[in-house]
This record gives C-alpha cells, structure tokens and sequence, in this order.
C-alpha cells in the first residue's frame, strides 16, 4: 500500500465513530455504564446532567445551557437534537436587531428531563422544558415538547401520546413470569 493509502486509511479509522465507555459527571463520579457515541456533540457539557447505564449513539446533538437532566437505563439513539433554547421566533421577529438584545421576544429556555428507562428514536427532536416520565418510549421523527406521564409512547410533530409501554410490556411478561415482580415494583 502506497504511503498516501497508509494515511488515508489511518485517517478513516481515527475519524469514524466509535463509542466511548465511561464518563465523568460533574460532581467528578465516574460512570462506569454509560456510553456515548463520539460523533454526538454535547455544548454546555457542565449544565448536562447523567446517572449510571446512560446510552447516546452517535451524530446526537444536545444543547444543554439550561440543564439537562438524563436518567438511569435511558436510550438516545442516533441524530436525536435535545436542545434547551430555541431562538428561531426570535429572529425572525427582531431580525437584523438580534444581536445585542436581552430577554427577546420569542426566544424560548428551558431544562429537559428525560426519566429513568426511556427510549428516544432516530431523528427525533426534544425542545425546552419538556419532561418525560419514567419508561417513556419516542418513536423516531417525533417533535416532543411538553410534559409527558410515565410509560407513554409519544409519536409525531408535535408528538402525542399513543399507547403506554406496559402493554408493549405484557407481552414479553406473560412469555417470563420471572421477570414480573421486578417489573411491577418498578412500574408501581
């Protein structure tokens, strides 16, 4: 292989995406579970928030200014955006006159929470204050803003509540009964 070949290929293999075990939160615990793709970019990593056996895949991009909060189990798949601001009413409003106004009109902020367990698909989109319960499961292409109960299945733009994922969950139950009072505990 040529030299120009050798360093492309090297190259490509210290750019593709890889996963990166373990992480460091902000109050200097290290997080052995979780996983977080290297192609996912965190801005505001200070004000980012994650409990243990945390998964984000990879292109994610997560704006946490304002505080986002991710707990235990949950699932960011891939090109998911959680955001915590949202100008674009903003600018559109002030326009040119943007730059160098405080407290616009329009410009939105807001923390996300994402509850223990929960499940967001590809292509999905978390705007300012939304909060998600427990269990929650976002099909993909969804536009979640709000606040949603515990094991609600959210789909669409905006996303609505569609089914509850203890009925996905009844399923597999009644093929395990082992699993069952781990399950209910959880659940209740």
């Amino acid at each position: 292989m040529s030299i120009k070949g050798k360093l492309a290929s090297w190259f490509y293999r210290m750019l593709r995406p890889a996963m990166i075990y373990g992480y460091k939160d902000n109050r200097g615990n290290r997080l052995k579970k979780v996983r977080i793709g290297s192609s996912t970019f965190i801005y505001g990593k200070q004000n980012l928030d994650l409990e243990d056996d945390v998964y984000i895949g990879h292109h994610n991009f997560i704006e946490a200014s304002n505080g986002i909060s991710i707990a235990t189990g949950c699932q960011i798949t891939n090109n998911v955006t959680i955001t915590t601001h949202s100008s674009h009413t903003s600018v559109r409003l002030y326009r040119e006159n943007y730059f160098g106004n405080s407290d616009m009109v329009g410009y939105l902020t807001g923390s996300v929470s994402i509850g223990e367990y929960s499940f967001v698909g590809p292509y999905s989109t978390i705007m300012p204050g939304t909060k998600l319960g427990k269990g929650t499961l976002i099909k993909a292409y969804s536009y979640v803003k709000g606040e949603f109960p515990d094991f609600a299945i959210l789909s669409g733009n905006p996303a609505k509540v569609v089914g509850d994922v203890r009925d996905l969950d009844q399923v597999f139950l009644d093929q395990h009964p082992e699993l069952k009072e781990s399950y209910e505990k959880w659940t209740r």
